[in-house]
């Protein structure tokens, strides 16, 4: 057998395995892992590495902490990496090349409340508050196969809205909506 066909061979076989075994991070432990991200809302754009040499980096996890804040009252929260990984897998297994596009990260209790006020579609507890949750989409990818691929996941809550053209992803419990 080729080398060539030995390693895509190999590569079928983790990717089956990847796909039984649910919750496992499918970004290599001891890699590095960056996030390119946008924000809809700023217009920021930001690169960042956070987590290198099997540790995450407190230098990027700040810079990502600051990108993700409430950009209505500037007030920051630290981000739960767990998130920051499922982005990044995310990425790894759609093959997305483009930015992440934020639309909302980290929400303090002002903003998600002004925001329950005026939509039915917001959560009083919502993990947006503990910087658990994300709503994204990402350049090149259709949100229904984004919505698929954090399903496939299985590390968290996944929320599709077709009509506003964005899926939510947080660290809370296994389901959908």
């Amino acid at each position: 057998m080729s080398p060539r066909r030995s390693f895509l061979r190999g590569l079928g076989g983790a990717l089956t395995v990847a796909a039984v075994a649910p919750g496992r991070l499918l970004a290599d432990p001891r890699e590095e892992r960056l996030l390119s991200l946008v924000h809809t809302h700023t217009g920021e754009r930001a690169t960042v590495p956070y987590f290198a040499d099997g540790t995450y980096l407190p230098t990027g996890l700040s810079r990502l902490n600051s990108f993700l804040r409430d950009h209505r009252t500037g007030d920051e929260h630290p981000i739960d990496p767990a998130l920051l990984d499922i982005l990044n897998d995310l990425r790894l297994a759609t093959g997305a090349r483009e930015p992440f596009q934020v639309i909302s990260g980290y929400r303090s209790p002002h903003t998600n409340d002004r925001l329950r006020q005026g939509s039915g579609g917001v959560a009083k507890g919502s993990l947006h508050l503990e910087g658990r949750a994300i709503d994204v989409r990402l350049g090149g990818v259709r949100t229904s196969t984004l919505r698929d691929a954090a399903l496939e996941l299985q590390r968290g809550g996944v929320g599709y809205y077709r009509d506003s053209d964005f899926v939510h992803v947080d660290t809370g419990r296994v389901r959908r909506w």
